[in-house]
């Protein structure tokens, strides 16, 4: 082995270790005791009594409910932006039209409005202009396995959706580009139509790219804090996502319990790491169809 190839395996271990280390770091304070945490070193495992599961079961039980929110409300609003995006990008990328230019460039600055920029508007709107969670809210309790308080998560879904879309059609119109316009015209002289020609032609050959960007968009949503701590009340409304109810874990008047905070960091991060574990084929066939 020369240096070259010795220098270049160092490099390797050296990013493998500096991403890893934090990961650990964190697992080992995970299982610790707050006691343990203040002890001892913060990447060294648990000694003894040091060592415990009850952070995990504790914060297992602080975020059973929002978990089950963050995903009522993440799964609808990235299908509906995802297949939405998808359907744009196509109209906008393999279909020719008038003023097709002129709307793809409203979806470029879609994609660049700040979440800032219209949170009190949105607020006013779906609080007083549009109070779409009470008007739902007996219907949604009518629903097995759901409470009236998760009308409130309808308006995310659909804020959701709509914020989303941008990103997603640009998304899937660097990938329409790469497909030959071929398979439209070809479809086109079979006699169908353009609704046909995606439902039967496009759709099929997009599921590379939709791997990529529902788990994109998936993670965005189930991430998201902003949206969610304007349009619910707050971390103790029962329709709060996890993303509401994380920072209030682990603290109280004594100080920050860093254990079960990291535990419940943890737990929160299960759904997109089981995402990801899914789509894995799929989102590695869309990256390289789109290097």
């Amino acid at each position: 082995m020369n240096l070259r190839r010795v220098a270049q395996y160092a490099l390797v271990v050296f990013f493998l270790g500096f991403f890893l280390v934090p990961l650990e770091t964190g697992i080992m304070t995970a299982i610790k005791t707050n006691e343990s945490v203040a002890r001892s070193l913060p990447f060294a495992p648990p000694v003894g009594e040091g060592f415990t599961l009850g952070n995990i079961q504790f914060a297992l039980e602080q975020l059973s409910g929002s978990f089950f929110n963050s995903l009522i409300m993440s799964i609808p609003a990235t299908i509906g932006s995802v297949l939405f995006g998808s359907m744009a990008a196509y109209g906008l990328t393999m279909v020719n039209w008038r003023a097709q230019m002129g709307m793809l460039m409203l979806f470029v600055v879609g994609v660049f409005v700040p979440y800032q920029a219209v949170l009190v508007p949105l607020a006013r709107f779906w609080n007083n202009i549009f109070p779409l969670a009470r008007m739902l809210e007996p219907m949604v309790a009518s629903i097995p396995f759901f409470q009236g308080y998760h009308a409130e998560l309808v308006p995310l879904v659909i804020t959701h959706i709509a914020y989303g879309i941008p990103i997603c059609t640009i998304l899937f119109r660097s990938y329409y580009q790469s497909l030959p316009n071929s398979l439209v015209e070809a479809g086109k002289i079979d006699g169908a139509s353009i609704t046909k020609i995606y439902r039967r032609v496009i759709l099929p050959i997009s599921k590379p790219m939709f791997g990529v960007v529902f788990i994109y968009q998936f993670t965005q949503i189930y991430n998201e804090f902003l949206f969610a701590f304007t349009l619910v009340t707050g971390s103790d409304a029962p329709a709060a996502p996890v993303t509401l109810v994380l920072p209030a874990i682990g603290a109280s008047t004594s100080g920050i319990d860093f254990g079960i905070r990291m535990s419940a960091a943890f737990l929160a991060a299960v759904p997109t790491l089981i995402l990801y574990v899914a789509f894995a084929e799929q989102f590695a066939k869309g990256l390289r169809t789109e290097a």
